[in-house]
């Protein structure tokens, strides 16, 4: 078994061609992956000329990135203090930033839990030593998990056996292969796994996981960029958001 601390590639999917006129780059938190990808290949059958090229990773490392000065025309974050963050270092243009979906957090765990954890609560058990979740220093779903932990008074209970994941579709993947006890990813992430993997809670977050995005402000940004966030904000790219489980904010 390889080990928890072992960091997988922060980046899901990357661009591997060349960006070309008329594509349109998007930086993404990785609870967007499919949803994205599919909003994509809409886009792209609609505009043709147009080849929307996405990017997925966790939101601060994806911002990161994107400060460094990787290319990117849009950013999707997971949550506000990514955005803020974005915001501060001038990295997107202010007027365009929206919140365009909600999620929520849940507490999973392997489809066949010997732990037979049916709460929160159950957390403190004896027999569950691995607990995934995101880093709350780089991911939004981490951040929203301490914060609902603290508030419930059990993270000091946690915290002694977290196993951090580097984005929520790691923390995904060490509860679906079972080397963890139990995990904390958004509800999207683990409707993905659901033969996998089971919701055991939806876990009540002190401020409510919404999504923001916005244009990135950088010389060259892609005119189809604005059109392609148009697109995610109609009634037809909700729908697709809302088709992976996403709510309108």
């Amino acid at each position: 078994m390889p080990s928890f601390r072992s960091l997988f590639a922060c980046v899901l999917l990357c661009v591997t061609t060349p960006a070309m006129a008329g594509d349109v780059l998007v930086s993404a938190a990785a609870s967007l992956t499919n949803a994205f990808k599919d909003l994509a290949t809409q886009y792209d059958a609609t505009h043709p000329g147009t080849h929307v090229l996405t990017t997925f990773g966790a939101s601060d490392v994806v911002l990161r990135q994107i400060i460094e000065g990787a290319p990117a025309d849009i950013f999707a974050a997971a949550d506000e203090k990514a955005m803020d963050k974005a915001a501060a270092a001038h990295a997107i243009d202010p007027a365009s930033r929206v919140n365009f979906v909600r999620n929520e957090v849940v507490l999973i765990v392997p489809a066949r839990d010997p732990h037979h954890i049916q709460s929160l609560a159950d957390l403190r058990k004896p027999g569950v030593q691995r607990i995934a979740l995101g880093n709350p220093a780089t991911v939004p779903v981490g951040r929203y998990t301490k914060s609902a932990l603290e508030k419930a008074g059990l993270w000091t209970a946690v915290q002694p056996r977290e196993i951090l994941g580097q984005n929520v579709r790691q923390v995904l993947s060490y509860v679906e292969r079972g080397e963890v006890d139990a995990g904390f990813v958004f509800a999207t992430d683990a409707a993905i796994m659901k033969n996998k993997v089971k919701v055991v809670q939806v876990v009540p977050t002190p401020v409510p996981v919404v999504y923001p995005i916005a244009l990135v402000q950088r010389p060259g940004r892609s005119s189809e960029a604005a059109d392609f966030l148009h697109f995610v904000l109609s009634p037809a790219g909700q729908q697709v958001l809302q088709r992976y489980g996403f709510s309108q904010p």
